[in-house]
């Protein structure tokens, strides 16, 4: 098996996508600045720039989408954090309606196999189906006992997807009032389950742990373990996949790509390898940024698409994050949990290689919370869970980009303090130690690979490994975390996550203000157009939220046929 590729010899990507900065490429006046160019940021850039708004994009990196960025080296191409996508097979969800929006209907989707999820809890396979009655028929094939539990399961999550509009919307509340409306909204409009734990709600209808393990195969989507998330955000997580998944023809990047002109056409531009270290604070209002150049560009809205912990600790004055009260507000939420990333290529197509369009879960057994806690306490235990996807066999279109070819990504939790010690140097000179570490989890993530699918054994061409140092230093979370803060029911109680911030001029966007995933992230980026556009936002409001197209062979024919 070839060892994993040492940083300080890897080629450069070769996927570029946005214009690199040069202060004397600036065309301003711009009505806004978007810092962070993940797909919360392009979301809120698009849709401003189709309300009249010259927008610029400031993103860090070499290539704009943040997560959703792929990256292609040595005859191979991998997306960083695009691994499926649901809801996408009816041009009337909210998702799809807002892809089709802020794309101008450039963006084509593939759908994965039917059984596009495959959870292995121990001795126990169970096989995802697409569609409510695959969904519930894969389960019952599994528990033939336990159907009032399912059948009660899948009427929770309609309701919470109800309740949801209205907490979404609530967040286009006046800070003034967010309160006295989040508790209208409890007594109103949200189920009882909507923000207790994932794991007391399935406890109330079954005293099956098998059977919760299954329903909740899917934690690593947003990286918090059923006893400790909200069940919220599982019952959107597991909503949103019920019809199967889905991915971008072309590859993840395709989202950055048709994205650009539509910022572009509104006189608007996204530039990379533009490193952002404050936010300007003039007379008590964000008024620009400071660039690491020392150039200053201003505009009237200021917009963060960097995280919450990056906005309030890094790119504003500490003075300003004070009058805030930001360290008060989220003393007791954490950023959620770092993960290592294999990047594998192979030579062969996946159809040669037998590489399936289905995600692999693989589990110890089905205690999911018990199995983080002891792989904290021994991270050489068995890993809680090892997620194993098959890019090149999702995308249509991969064999023409680069024929001959397949890929492989492997994604599983780990410990910031198991590699904090490197914490302090630099990426691709963090020594002998550091690199006999990766080779060591590269290895045991290998053999999980293998043992699943032991053709591949010997057909594994190149592989790449990523730490949560990796993730720190290409997407400034400090500590590898990849879901913003932990999604549970106290972060989903703050009132003060939402677009408008305490400081006039200055808004967040992204997946902290409302959830993580790529939908979750974009839906925050139209609320923070909401909130900025206010009654003139009403509009698009109703487009999005409300209005239905008609399902016509135009639109069927944007999805790509299975």
């Amino acid at each position: 098996m070839p060892r994993p590729e040492s940083p300080s010899n890897l080629k450069p990507s070769s996927i570029r996508i946005g214009r690199r900065y040069r202060a004397n490429r600036l065309e301003g006046p711009y009505d806004a600045i978007v810092i962070g160019s993940g797909i919360g940021g392009l979301t809120t850039a698009a849709c401003l720039s189709k309300a009249g708004r010259k927008v610029l994009v400031l993103e860090q990196h070499y290539t704009a989408g943040g997560y959703t960025h792929s990256y292609a080296r040595n005859g191979y191409e991998w997306d960083v954090g695009v691994h499926y996508i649901g809801d996408m097979g009816s041009p009337n969800t909210l998702g799809r309606k807002l892809f089709d929006y802020i794309t101008d209907g450039k963006l084509r989707w593939a759908p994965m196999d039917s059984h596009y999820d495959r959870f292995y809890l121990g001795d126990t396979i169970i096989n995802l189906k697409a569609g409510r009655d695959g969904f519930r028929q894969s389960l019952l094939k599994a528990f033939p006992e336990e159907q009032r539990a399912i059948d009660d399961y899948l009427q929770l999550l309609g309701k919470v997807a109800a309740g949801m509009q209205w907490y979404t919307l609530s967040k286009l509340a006046p800070g003034i009032t967010s309160k006295a409306l989040g508790k209208l909204l409890k007594a109103v409009a949200l189920p009882d389950c909507f923000n207790r734990t994932t794991y007391e709600v399935l406890s109330g209808l079954t005293d099956n742990e098998e059977l919760i393990g299954a329903l909740t195969g899917q934690w690593g989507d947003c990286g918090v373990t059923p006893k400790q998330s909200s069940f919220m955000i599982h019952a959107l997580i597991a909503k949103h996949y019920l019809h199967g998944g889905y991915y971008p023809v072309g590859g993840a990047s395709e989202m950055a790509n048709t994205i650009l002109p539509v910022i572009r056409a509104g006189g608007g531009e996204v530039m990379t390898y533009a490193d952002v270290t404050d936010i300007l604070i003039e007379r008590g209002r964000a008024a620009g940024v400071r660039m690491s150049d020392g150039e200053e560009i201003r505009a009237p809205l200021i917009i963060s698409n960097a995280g919450v912990i990056n906005t309030f600790e890094q790119l504003l004055p500490a003075e300003a994050a004070q009058r805030c009260g930001y360290r008060r507000k989220r003393q007791h939420i954490e950023p959620s949990m770092p993960h290592i990333g294999l990047y594998i290529g192979l030579k062969g197509t996946p159809e040669e290689l037998g590489l399936p369009k289905t995600n692999f879960w693989i589990y110890p057994n089905a205690h999911h919370d018990e199995n983080v806690q002891h792989f904290l306490a021994d991270p050489d235990s068995e890993f809680p869970v090892i997620y194993i996807s098959f890019p090149a066999a999702k995308d249509p279109d991969y064999q023409n980009r680069w024929p001959g070819t397949a890929t492989i990504e492997i994604v599983a939790p780990t410990s910031y303090e198991q590699f904090e010690g490197w914490k302090d140097t630099t990426w691709g000179k963090r020594g002998d130690d550091y690199e006999a570490l990766k080779t060591a989890i590269t290895d045991r993530l290998m053999e999980a690979l293998y043992d699943k699918l032991p053709q591949l054994r010997g057909k594994v061409d190149y592989i790449e490994t990523s730490t949560p140092l990796s993730t720190a230093w290409f997407c400034r979370y400090n500590r590898g975390e990849i879901y913003g803060l932990d999604h549970t029911p106290e972060r989903f109680e703050q009132t003060w996550l939402r677009p408008k911030t305490d400081i006039p001029g200055l808004f967040l966007t992204g997946q902290d203000i409302l959830t993580c995933g790529v939908v979750g992230a974009m839906i925050g980026g139209l609320i923070t157009t909401l909130s900025i556009q206010g009654v003139k936002g009403l509009p698009l409001a109703k487009q999005i939220f409300f209005d239905r197209r008609k399902d016509s062979t135009e639109d069927a024919r944007a999805v790509a046929t299975r």
